[in-house]
């Protein structure tokens, strides 16, 4: 499981779009990937779950949102 941090490439001004689909493109079958933003990244959700991905969002509080996506098989 890889865990990226989006929070401070949004906070400097910056789309995280590039970076978190490089680390999708990584991703093996039943591999997660944790994303970890400032709000829930809805758009992101749908992107992903159109290519294969399950999802899991938390609430962090603070307005900070741990999604966990999964590739299925």
């Amino acid at each position: 499981m890889a865990t990226l941090d989006v929070r401070p490439i949004i906070v400097a001004g910056g789309e995280p779009f590039d970076t978190i689909m490089e680390a999708v493109a990584t991703l093996e079958n039943e591999e997660e990937l944790t994303i970890v933003a400032p709000f829930e990244p809805v758009p992101l959700e749908g992107v992903l779950s159109s290519q294969g991905f399950t999802y899991k969002a938390v609430n962090m509080g603070g307005g900070d949102w741990q999604v966990i996506f999964r590739r299925q098989p």
